[in-house]
């Protein structure tokens, strides 16, 4: 009897806007840095909202992400909500910033600031 596992698909992937964006952040960076760490934070009025930051070292049992030539910490507590998400990057004339595609998120609040799992 042969059991086959099935891979778990990566934490995050990163579309081409926001690998350059990425790249553009960490040349701007004073100090040197490894990437950016991607995580969610309990807060608005769904429950959860992601946060993006600059990831001078690598914290203990965080997953790296390398895509498109560039580095992604996903926070230890945050794998479990952003497994198979991919981040965006989005600049239009009312706002900029990352967004992201969670296949995890059951709701989303109507500003789009937060999201239930």
């Amino acid at each position: 009897m042969s059991t086959t596992l099935k891979e778990r698909p990566k934490a995050l992937t990163l579309t081409d806007a926001a690998a350059e964006r990425v790249r553009l952040l960490m040349a701007r960076s004073s100090e040197p840095i490894l990437g950016l760490r991607v995580g969610v934070k309990a807060r608005g009025c769904s429950g959860m909202s992601y946060f993006v930051e600059y990831a001078k070292d690598r914290k203990k049992f965080e997953e790296v992400v390398e895509d498109k030539g560039v580095t992604i910490l996903i926070d230890p507590a945050a794998t479990m909500f952003l497994l198979g998400s991919e981040m965006d990057y989005v600049e239009d004339r009312f706002q900029s910033g990352f967004t992201f595609r969670n296949p995890n998120e059951k709701a989303r609040c109507g500003c789009g600031e937060s999201f239930t799992v």
